[in-house]
C-alpha cells in the first residue's frame, strides 16, 4: 500500500462529494461546498509540505550516512543495543 493512500483517497472521496453536489442548489450547499474546497486545498498544501520536509531530512540523513559511515554503524549499533536490552528486561517481581 502507497504510504499516501488513505491522504490520497479522503482527497478523491471530498472532491467525488464536491463534484456529487455541483448541481444541488441552495445557499447552504454552495456555502459548504466552498469550506470544503478550501480545506480540502488547505490539506494539499499540507501534505506537500510534510513531504517535501521528509524528503528534506531523508536527503541531509543519507548525506551524513554517507559522510560518516563509520560513527552511523556505531551509532545504530549502540541504538540496537540499547533497544536489545529494554526489550529483553524481565519486570522486577
Amino acid at each position: 500500500m502507497n504510504p499516501s493512500a488513505p491522504d490520497q483517497m479522503l482527497a478523491e472521496e471530498a472532491q467525488a462529494l464536491l463534484d456529487a453536489t455541483a448541481e444541488v442548489g441552495g445557499e447552504r450547499v454552495a456555502r459548504a461546498r466552498q469550506r470544503l474546497g478550501s480545506v480540502l486545498e488547505k490539506a494539499k498544501e499540507t501534505c506537500d509540505h510534510f513531504r517535501e520536509k521528509t524528503m528534506e531530512g531523508a536527503r541531509a540523513a543519507d548525506q551524513s550516512v554517507r559522510e560518516h559511515p563509520y560513527t552511523a554503524i556505531g551509532m545504530a549499533l549502540g541504538l540496537g543495543a540499547v533497544v536489545g536490552f529494554l526489550l529483553t528486561r524481565r519486570p522486577s517481581d
